[in-house]
């Protein structure tokens, strides 16, 4: 089955400006969150598909390599420049002196959307390259080399740990996450490099992290934020709420009086240390809500404007 082209995958078009792109993802983000929709694989499945899409389309780079060289940008270790040329030079022909030299190339692929080898793309190369090993005495091992890719990792993981597959070459891997891994953390998996020459042992895959955005948590470090609406009577009389953190709901006090903006602190809540430190916090931020507009609304707030001693913007200046 055919990958979906990203922009499709989020509903926008190849000239959609980068701010309309991000808010189209969060809006299907939202839509079909887990959290949202606990139980429904299918959903999980769309939000995957639409992070991944969002991942590539918000990064200038990465979004000008997608739209020249299409999926195959997407693969882990693509190199635009080696593309170009073997592009090039099938458009022209195989030269009777053989295969055009691409320098070393080992490539691994791990994510949203399978597997891609170059070695398969790149078939006659090796080939060619094999043919020049004949008759020659045969060589001590050689270790192979190691690989790299990218593991996109949903904060929720990061923050409790988990073990995911992951598809390797046809293969599926199980992969621990450990609880604290951050952007650029690096995750090692001995012997699923490169194999080695003349017997040598395989060298070893290295996946390198990136966390998934959150819809509604940011990151700051190991702190963790999390806007939490309220209504006005809950912010005038102070309340007691349910907030949802990763391991489940918690009861939290907002005070009488509280602002929007105010910020309540969670100990211990946040992003856990890798390397066994003190955790992060979560801190709350409350947003007040109003209810629907309605002329009962009107008469319910207008005897406030009286409360106010002094003009809420005086200290705004520019």
């Amino acid at each position: 089955m055919p990958e979906r082209d990203l922009y499709d995958v989020l509903g926008v078009t190849r000239t959609s400006t980068q701010e309309e792109i991000k808010k189209a993802y969060r809006r299907l983000a939202k839509k079909f969150h887990p959290d949202m929709n606990p139980g429904d694989k299918a959903g999980e499945e769309k939000f995957k598909e639409v992070t991944a899409a969002s991942e590539v389309l918000t990064d200038p780079k990465r979004r000008a390599l997608y739209d020249e060289f299409g999926a195959d940008s997407l693969r882990s270790g693509f190199d635009p420049a080696k593309a170009d040329q073997y592009r090039r030079w099938k458009q022209r022909g195989a030269p009777a002196g053989g295969m055009p030299d691409f320098g070393d190339f080992q490539e691994v692929r791990v994510g949203d959307y399978g597997n891609f080898d170059f070695g398969s793309l790149f078939e006659e190369l090796f080939g060619g390259r094999a043919g020049h090993a004949r008759g020659r005495a045969a060589a001590s091992p050689q270790e192979g080399t190691h690989a790299e890719a990218e593991l996109t990792v949903d904060l929720r993981d990061a923050v409790l740990g988990a073990e995911r597959d992951v598809r390797l070459d046809g293969k599926t891997l199980r992969v621990k996450i450990p609880r604290g891994v951050d952007d650029g953390s690096t995750i090692r998996l001995a012997g699923q490099g490169a194999p080695g020459r003349h017997g040598g042992r395989h060298g070893d895959l290295y996946l390198r992290v990136k966390l998934r955005e959150h819809p509604w948590v940011r990151r700051e470090g190991k702190d963790l934020s999390l806007d939490l609406p309220v209504t006005v009577p809950e912010a005038a009389l102070g309340a007691e709420v349910t907030l949802p953190t990763f391991e489940g709901p918690v009861r939290l006090r907002v005070p009488a009086g509280s602002q929007t903006g105010k910020k309540l602190r969670l100990r211990g809540k946040g992003l856990p240390d890798l390397r066994g430190g003190d955790r992060g916090d979560l801190y709350v931020v409350v947003k007040i809500v109003l209810p629907e507009h309605t002329v009962a609304l009107e008469r319910a707030v207008k005897p406030l404007e009286g409360l106010y001693k002094a003009d809420p913007r005086a200290g705004i200046s520019l």
